[in-house]
């Protein structure tokens, strides 16, 4: 039976990678698409796959798609969420970037409809009501982040009082071994040694707040508590996660680093497709690097940790106060030092307390950026 996938972020690497991989599966169809503002490609790949409805966020470049288009351009931030109903899917693989992400998965969960979820930021602002929701509607939640896709594969038997410990791996970033994080420049921070990500993936990589969005993310995907999740760094990123089981055993997911295989998990699960890449030869990697995180220069890391752990509206400013900063930062606005700051200060401004619904979520996502914005603007 063929499998119906709805593609949201289209034009990002997650997105094009997605397209690729159903061009290439006779099981897989792709029935719609939506980006933010890159109209140029979503109108390619749409004529491409034989679309005739498209997405597009923002509104000026939604206008320039439909005169360049022959079919319907669904146009503004509800352009994603209305895609699902118009297109009724089987699956939506979420690659949007950023608290935008989170709508879309609300809406596709409350319909049922299984989410593949490369957005990170739907577990990390409403990650407790996110999974209530999947769980209520039956909908599942299928993780992209090649590190939870191998969490998922590691635990897909096991049963959670089984495992004693989740190790999350993180590549250190471009600055690993640095004791000071001061006068980088964004061509430094977006220089990733691993991983060919956007902007914001990258410097959140180079401060190592994505891998405290991570850790929030696999304690609401695996309802593991903070204290049995861990993270080590891993500079030849071969090793993607690792459990601890009771009895003693460790378990690991290796591979050499290709989005597609994560991707393809999500898209053919429960079932395992033939990807085109290149197998892992160990003798060819030779040795395999590993060594604790540097709390005390790369802060952002401890700063998630403390919002995971507070729980509530906590990770929902991290976020935002995250997302400003880094735009901040790859604007030449602040110091890549800064970015740390800001969130911190953010954090002690707005506070913490439970969620209480969705629409609270995005009132507190609000106004965490406003004031964030504030700290900016003071900083000297």
């Amino acid at each position: 039976m063929t499998r119906r996938v709805l593609i949201l972020g289209a034009s990002g690497s997650i997105g094009t990678q997605a397209l690729e991989i159903i061009a290439a599966r006779d099981d897989l169809e792709a029935v719609g698409l939506a980006v933010g503002s890159d109209w140029q490609t979503a109108v390619a790949q749409a004529r491409g796959f034989g679309l005739d409805l498209i997405g597009v966020a923002d509104p000026e470049a939604a206008s320039e798609a439909q005169s360049n288009f022959a079919g319907t351009v669904l146009s503004g931030q509800s352009a994603a969420r209305e895609l699902i109903g118009v297109t009724a899917p089987d699956i939506v693989l979420n690659g949007i970037v950023g608290a935008a992400g989170l709508g879309p998965t609300i809406a596709a969960l409350t319909e049922g409809v299984d989410v593949a979820l490369a957005n990170k930021e739907s577990l990390v602002i409403g990650g407790e009501l996110v999974t209530e929701l999947a769980s209520a509607t039956g909908a599942k939640l299928l993780p992209v982040d090649s590190e939870h896709s191998a969490l998922f594969q590691l635990m897909e038997h096991e049963s959670p009082d089984a495992v004693s410990r989740m190790v999350l791996t993180a590549s250190g970033g471009p600055f690993r071994g640095r004791k000071q994080l001061g006068g980088i420049t964004v061509e430094q921070a977006l220089d990733h040694p691993t991983w060919a990500m956007g902007g914001r993936i990258t410097i959140d990589s180079a401060t190592l707040m994505n891998k405290g969005f991570e850790m929030i993310e696999a304690h609401h995907l695996f309802r593991l508590p903070y204290r049995q999740i861990d993270v080590v760094v891993h500079p030849q990123s071969i090793v993607h996660s690792l459990i601890d089981l009771r009895d003693g055993a460790t378990l690991a997911h290796l591979g050499y680093p290709d989005m597609r295989v994560p991707i393809a998990y999500a898209l053919t699960w429960p079932e395992r497709a033939e990807v085109p890449v290149e197998r892992l030869d160990l003798a060819k990697v030779g040795t395999l690097e590993f060594e604790e995180p540097d709390p005390v220069t790369f802060r952002c890391l401890g700063l998630a940790r403390e919002a995971g752990e507070a729980g509530g509206i906590a990770p929902c400013v991290l976020n935002a106060a995250d997302e400003v900063a880094v735009a901040s930062f790859l604007e030449g606005q602040i110091e890549f030092s800064q970015i740390a700051t800001v969130i911190e200060q953010t954090l002690e401004d707005v506070g913490s307390g439970a969620a209480k619904g969705f629409e609270e979520l995005f009132a507190v996502d609000e106004a965490s950026r406003e004031r964030a914005s504030e700290i900016i603007y003071g900083l000297d």
